[in-house]
């Protein structure tokens, strides 16, 4: 009989046995990456073992008869125990995600990997005629003596699935396109450090350190001749102006060439950044070299950018582009979507930018992750930002970082742009009548709520409102017009919320601040006197207290700590500063540093896959979201969305349209009638503003709704 594992829409035929060799050979050349080369081609040559069965075979060639082929496997290797065990996971998972280990009493109509053992299997035996299993012994690598072992084990078993899947679809993908591929891996590391290179050459010859441009050479040239250095965790702490996107990109490209690494990611909290990132890349590297991967990229619309969208399954790219929630959650899944990349971070150098916004209430297990990739799985890793985090207690004693900045604190005193000063407490009041006075200023508050009271306060020409109440297309066009006015050197102040701290290209005589982590504060200063064409002494960051205490949600330890900080009268621009901010801050997290227990559900040789993948979520789900159809596209996607429903694509555009609010604020609107249902299949997730007075240029969605209003038609 001949086994099949696959038939195309040409009627064309490919063998079990066929597809089993072909997917062992790819999940052996991945996991090669990390040493595990005869796991990964043991793993791939088993995973499919259950469709020697008859009952498979009838499936394929016409049957509806469902069928389970991913026990086979399992099981097979769940009874040869040893290494063969970690193998069973990734196999019985292959389709459904990694299972979690579950207890002895567990049922086969459980998910778990203790249950599905116990599932009745056909017969798979003809797979004896075709296939020889491999011999496995010892674990490529060992855990170190400090590591939580329950957790190095599951990060071996969630790369080698990794491998697996993407090897998977990839055979299959090929075969069913008839052997052809469109996918575009881009071009060398060396190509690419040439194109660098060529790009920068003209500034390597400025040696004078009196100028910005000397001392970004200096830099950059550092960090060029830091490339060659051995495998590790660096830190890039430069000041604003310093010129750290280029100069961590030439030492990630000089280090990739020199270690012969796989390729680059760069890993950044805010998609702002990574446009601004993504854009600089491309134009020095070429824009087929660069994946940009977030939520709000859209590569599906566009048949050119199907190379783009096929490498966003897997980053097989040289130089990936994505955002910390992408990085992180994907590390933690347990689904095969998420984690079919994750062995392309092997053998790669990680640069997380704006390194200060790893996750605090994740920060423990994401610090473990990135210790994994560190030791065993040949990956470089580079903390990048002005503001470096004091992770020294929470890293094992034996993981050191190399600084890459020469002469770091030489170079935050030349670059100083701006004095920032405490005003302590003040009232409303005064703080407004400041910002009156201003004539380029910015003022950032902790909520929405207080930026639009204060807006409301001091509007007039040449007065913004900017915070995350205004939908993505609306707060685009509001800093187009900042923009323009701040360079024509109009009157301009702004009134906003922390979304202009990072990724945002302004430039202000003055800054104020209310009290938030010292790292805000740091950010916020880097909006004033940006360009440094101001004496720094002239150029003032405030940071203010209102009188009525606000504390964001989730910022209450950040904000205490700098208040006690600034009562010792403690310099916020100084790194000793910035250090003992995130040593205190940490501290007094404690055990919020895990705030789901997620290092604890490792133990006992119990991996917890899906619960954990479940419970590691960095956005949570606490916000309703409201599409606003004042514009007309926004209004053909609310037609089109009633009448086709909701897909992907719609979603990912109506985005742009669309505020998200807090469940309070939800809850009242939707008490006043001011909301309406979009879908009766999403009532509970998306909304549409009913009222358009609600919504206004000068401040989008109004906040101010409470208990008892109406609205009549």
């Amino acid at each position: 009989m001949k086994y099949l594992a696959h038939m195309n829409e040409n009627g064309e035929e490919q063998r079990v046995k066929d597809h089993l060799e072909n997917t062992a050979r790819l999940c052996g050349k991945f996991a090669e990456s990390f040493g595990a080369y005869e796991e990964g081609y043991c793993c791939g040559l088993l995973h499919d073992i259950g469709k020697y069965s008859l009952k498979f075979q009838g499936r394929i060639r016409g049957s509806e008869e469902s069928v389970d082929h991913s026990t086979a496997g399992a099981k097979l290797c769940w009874d040869k125990k040893g290494m063969y065990s970690f193998l069973s996971y990734c196999i019985a998972g292959h389709h459904a995600g990694l299972p979690d280990t579950g207890g002895v009493s567990d049922t086969s109509a459980r998910g778990t990997m203790l249950g599905r053992m116990k599932k009745k299997t056909e017969d798979y035996q003809a797979y004896r005629n075709e296939i020889k299993i491999p011999v496995l012994e010892d674990p490529p690598f060992q855990p170190a003596g400090t590591e939580n072992i329950d957790f190095f084990f599951s990060m071996f078993i969630r790369m080698l699935y990794s491998c697996l899947v993407d090897a998977d679809y990839l055979d299959t993908e090929l075969f069913m396109n008839g052997g052809k591929s469109i996918r575009d891996q881009g071009e060398s590391m060396e190509l690419l450090c040439e194109k660098l290179e060529q790009h920068i050459a003209g500034w390597l010859h400025n040696d004078d350190l009196n100028t910005i441009n000397g001392r970004r050479s200096e830099i950059l040239k550092h960090c060029l001749e830091m490339g060659k250095a051995e495998k590790g965790l660096f830190s890039l702490t430069v000041p604003t102006g310093g010129g750290k996107t280029i100069s961590s990109l030439a030492f990630a490209l000089k280090h990739a060439e020199e270690h012969h690494m796989e390729r680059i990611i760069y890993v950044i909290p805010y998609t702002s950044i990574i446009e601004q990132n993504a854009k600089v890349f491309g134009n020095i590297l070429g824009k087929d070299n660069v994946l940009e991967h977030h939520c709000s990229i859209d590569y599906e619309s566009d048949e050119e950018l199907k190379p783009m969208q096929l490498a966003a399954e897997n980053w097989d790219k040289p130089v990936i582009v994505t955002t910390n929630v992408q990085f992180f959650e994907s590390l933690f899944s347990n689904k095969p979507s998420k984690c079919r990349k994750l062995h392309n971070a092997a053998n790669s150098v990680i640069v997380f930018d704006e390194a200060q916004m790893l996750p605090n209430d994740y920060l423990r297990p994401c610090i473990a992750a990135i210790e994994q990739l560190l030791r065993h799985y040949q990956s470089s890793i580079v903390l990048c930002t002005a503001t470096q985090p004091a992770l020294t207690n929470i890293l094992a004693q034996d993981i050191t970082s190399t600084e890459l900045c020469p002469r770091m604190e030489e170079q935050f005193r030349f670059f100083k742009r701006v004095s920032i000063k405490d005003l302590e407490q003040i009232s409303e009041e005064n703080l407004i009548d400041q910002l009156k006075s201003e004539h380029q200023a910015l003022c950032i508050v902790n909520t929405k709520k207080r930026a639009q009271k204060i807006y409301q306060n001091i509007r007039g020409q040449g007065v913004y409102h900017l915070s995350t109440s205004m939908y993505p297309v609306h707060r685009k066009k509001v800093l187009n017009e900042i923009r323009e006015r701040l360079e024509n050197k109009e009157k301009c102040v702004v009134i906003s919320t922390s979304l202009v701290e990072a990724g945002v290209d302004l430039d202000f005589e003055t800054v104020y601040r209310q009290l938030a982590g010292i790292d805000s504060i740091i950010q916020a200063a880097g909006r004033c006197n940006r360009e440094g064409k101001r004496a720094s002494d002239a150029c003032c960051t405030y940071i203010f207290r209102l009188d009525e205490r606000e504390y964001v949600p989730g910022q209450r330890q950040q904000m205490e700590v700098t208040e006690s900080l600034l009562y010792d009268k403690k310099n916020p621009e100084e790194l000793d500063t910035i250090k003992a901010y995130f040593e205190m801050l940490y501290h007094f997290r404690g055990d919020g540093l895990d705030k789901k227990k997620i290092m604890e559900k490792f133990k006992k040789r119990n991996f917890p896959f899906a619960a954990v993948s479940k419970a590691f979520k960095l956005i949570e789900e606490n916000t309703r979201t409201i599409l606003i159809t004042k514009e007309k596209r926004a209004q053909e996607i609310f037609e089109e969305l009633k009448i086709k429903g909701f897909t992907k694509k719609s979603i990912r555009e109506m985005g742009q349209y669309c505020v998200n609010v807090y469940e309070n604020d939800f809850q009242k609107m939707f008490a006043a009638g001011i909301l309406g249902v979009i879908s009766e299949d999403m009532k509970e997730d998306y909304f549409v503003l009913k009222n358009a007075e609600n919504y206004t240029e000068e401040m989008g969605l109004a906040l101010d709704v409470e208990y008892g209003q109406a609205v009549i038609f």
